[in-house]
């Protein structure tokens, strides 16, 4: 094990708070807004989810690094998050099934990741004070000059981001003869989304964010998708605008995270921004339709209003998130459609919640 001489860092945030680190490898500034995840592993799939795109990411847990990376466990194709923060960094890993170390992996997507950081308190702030933009930075002598880039770094709230990770050109997943064809709109996929929708016997096309209802139509699938991503859902017309034309036609639609988000949005719903979202594998949910609890991986800064989607005469609350009562899952009463706000698919995380997609499949089939 080689002794490692580590260049100094900081985290800024936006209300001035610095907190003091050490660079991994790279040196610079990364710019984004500052949250935390809770899961005991999985930072790999954390560190691909388009979710996360343009967040600095707080691990909650003490080591990361230590069982290295594999090419398999990645839910995208490049890093999206756009920074890294932890408490210990783990050059080396043990592993038998690592394709290598963490700190390769990083250097190979370019990221900035500090390391040497309090982050039970830098968590505790953000919990107390709210998720906000921040910089790491290992140029610790220039703090006004980080100070006034900042302050010019958009802000989370009204920030459309599904654009800047959707595919460009739509493509094709799983067996052409399968027993149901599915067209996703892609605002920010997870790979395993798609793994669990083929491994139900579906042909998927995904499509980019912005496509029209006539292009996914084209396709002539037997049900319709609605992807996670990042960013606020509320500028994201164009699908909302598809959701719409979906939801008229009764067609057989799901959503998860971001997608749940723009269904409700379709019905008139608004969404805000929460204090500091739910990052982690171990989120506590209720199905109120069958009344069992279920441990969730979440991943969202935003949710949607309740006394809104409780006095909607169409739309019915399945899931409840059990820390805040945030709702978690809805349904349409007098359409084929449904959605919720975790992640079913996992990866990181329990599978507790992947009768969901059999439910979706089982919707179609009906």
């Amino acid at each position: 094990m080689k002794y490692q001489k580590l260049k100094k860092a900081l985290i800024l945030l936006a209300d001035g708070t610095i907190f003091h680190g050490k660079a991994v490898g790279k040196e610079g500034s990364a710019f984004g807004e500052v949250c935390f995840n809770t899961g005991m592993t999985g930072y790999q799939e954390i560190f691909t989810d388009p979710s996360y795109y343009g967040q600095l990411m707080v691990t909650t847990n003490a080591h990361i690094g230590n069982y290295g990376v594999n090419n398999e466990e990645v839910e995208s194709d490049s890093v999206k998050i756009a920074g890294l923060i932890c408490k210990n960094f783990s050059y080396n890993f043990s592993r038998d099934a690592a394709d290598g170390s963490l700190e390769d992996f990083l250097n190979e997507n370019n990221l900035l990741a500090i390391s040497d950081v309090d982050t039970r308190a830098l968590v505790a702030y953000i919990r107390d004070n709210g998720a906000m933009n921040a910089v790491i930075s290992t140029e610790v002598d220039n703090i006004e000059a980080l100070k006034e880039q900042l302050a010019n770094t958009p802000n989370m709230n009204g920030l459309e981001l599904a654009s800047k990770v959707s595919t460009k050109e739509p493509y094709y997943v799983g067996n052409e003869n399968a027993s149901v064809k599915i067209a996703a709109l892609d605002l920010g996929i997870k790979k395993n989304i798609l793994r669990n929708l083929v491994k139900r016997d579906a042909y998927v096309k995904v499509f980019p964010f912005n496509s029209k209802f006539e292009d996914l139509e084209a396709f002539k699938p037997d049900g319709y998708f609605l992807s996670n991503g990042p960013g606020d859902p509320e500028p994201l017309t164009e699908a909302q605008g598809l959701a719409k034309e979906i939801i008229k036609r009764d067609l057989p639609l799901f959503g998860i995270c971001l997608g749940h988000q723009v269904i409700a949005l379709a019905n008139g719903i608004s969404t805000y921004k929460m204090h500091n979202g739910h990052r982690g594998i171990n989120h506590p949910v209720k199905n109120l339709v069958t009344g069992k609890g279920e441990i969730t991986s979440q991943n969202h800064g935003f949710a949607i209003n309740r006394e809104e989607t409780e006095a909607h005469s169409d739309i019915e609350i399945t899931h409840v998130h059990l820390n805040d009562n945030t709702v978690a899952g809805i349904k349409m009463k007098s359409k084929n459609v449904f959605s919720v706000q975790y992640h079913p698919e996992a990866s990181p995380g329990p599978h507790d919640s992947s009768y969901l997609f059999d439910e979706f499949i089982k919707n179609i089939k009906n």
